[in-house]
């Protein structure tokens, strides 16, 4: 049934059943009002706002959700604090991680239905394929408006389904960190039982990584300046832990781990920086996979390291919807839970992006909107 959108702000949940979730929202919501927080400015977390907005009406093939929790990226923190090294058109709705229950759907959506609970995709059109596939314009979080409201469209086609063992926080930790991970991985890097996996830091790609990589019978090394969170690291899996501070030339210490062998994956998150030790440590045909820049951007590479070993050296955007969708059934199947760190209140963000930027944190840092 077809809802004029001129009766939506009533009708729609009326029709669906929903006079209960509608009547208990506050009045904002019922004059077709929402509140969401907006970056009017980069530069300042004190730029985040509250607002109130138009209530989103689904159009053809698009689906509205009521958003249950959102979870912080590395990207996110630039976005706000003006360091991304791409510029998005202001006012901006931040966050790309979230999930939401669906309460309403345009004309002609097939995949969904109301009751259905969702996660978003970050590319938005990039349903499967190579990365050929997707679209810098179309990124969940900068340049469309991201998650951190009480209500979102979604197109059908950027959804997947949440995990069934997984609590709204969980699920909401998986469109970015998870997806990386498991891009990395498992659809690019078809990793098999036996193998070594060494993930730089206990960021959440990295834990994502670890989890993925044992579930997948292989072995695990974390590197971290925590001694502590390599000892956590360890409770999850991982069979060996170096601390960088105190061995920065640590793919030495990788080398004696695997009698000289060297490591099939890694996750490096580091930058040119770690980049060099990252070589050095890989087996012969290891694959490398450049995640992020934590460390800077300014450092040399010699190409014959990359020659003499012959290594695969790729970048990893994410993933697409079909990774997004393996990943879940994967999940499932083996009851994986990501970790969580801390969870805020979700107009705390300003709070939750500096306790982000401390870098104490060991899982996701998730905002939470509703129970």
């Amino acid at each position: 049934m077809f809802i004029p959108h001129t009766y939506f702000a009533y009708y729609e949940f009326e029709y669906h059943g929903y006079q209960g979730h509608f009547a208990g929202t506050d009045k904002s919501t019922r004059r077709n009002m929402m509140k969401a927080i907006v970056l009017t400015e980069a530069g300042s977390l004190d730029n985040l706002t509250l607002q109130e907005r138009p209530m989103p009406q689904p159009q053809r093939q698009e689906i509205l959700i009521r958003v249950k929790a959102t979870a912080l990226n590395y990207r996110d923190l630039e976005i706000a604090q003006g360091h991304y090294h791409t510029a998005f058109r202001l006012p901006l709705i931040p966050l790309s991680d979230g999930v939401g229950e669906v309460i309403a759907v345009g004309r002609d959506v097939t995949r969904f239905k109301i009751g259905d609970r969702v996660c978003s995709t970050f590319w938005q059109r990039w349903t499967g394929g190579s990365f050929r596939m997707a679209e810098p314009s179309y990124q969940r979080g900068g340049p469309l408006d991201g998650l951190l409201s009480e209500y979102a469209i979604l197109d059908e086609q950027a959804a997947v389904f949440a995990p069934r063992n997984l609590s709204d926080i969980e699920a909401s930790t998986l469109p970015c960190a998870a997806v990386t991970a498991w891009q990395a991985l498992v659809t690019e890097g078809h990793i098999r039982a036996g193998e070594t996996v060494l993930v730089q830091g206990t960021g959440a790609v990295s834990l994502f990584a670890l989890q993925f990589a044992r579930a997948s019978g292989a072995r695990v090394i974390v590197t971290s300046s925590s001694d502590e969170k390599l000892e956590r690291a360890k409770g999850l899996g991982a069979f060996g832990g170096i601390n960088y501070r105190r061995t920065p030339e640590w793919s030495a210490a990788v080398l004696d781990m695997t009698d000289g062998r060297g490591v099939d994956h890694i996750i490096e998150v580091g930058g040119p920086k770690s980049f060099e030790q990252s070589l050095k440590a890989a087996s012969r045909r290891g694959q490398i996979n450049v995640i992020g820049y934590l460390g800077g951007i300014q450092g040399t590479i010699n190409p014959l390291d990359i020659f003499r070993k012959q290594i695969d050296v790729r970048g990893i955007p994410v993933g697409s919807r079909e990774s997004f969708e393996a990943m879940n059934r994967a999940i499932e199947a083996l009851d994986l839970k990501p970790v969580i760190d801390r969870v805020f209140d979700w107009t705390d963000v300003a709070n939750s992006m500096r306790y982000f930027s401390a870098a104490s944190r060991f899982g996701k840092v998730v905002l939470q909107l509703a129970g």
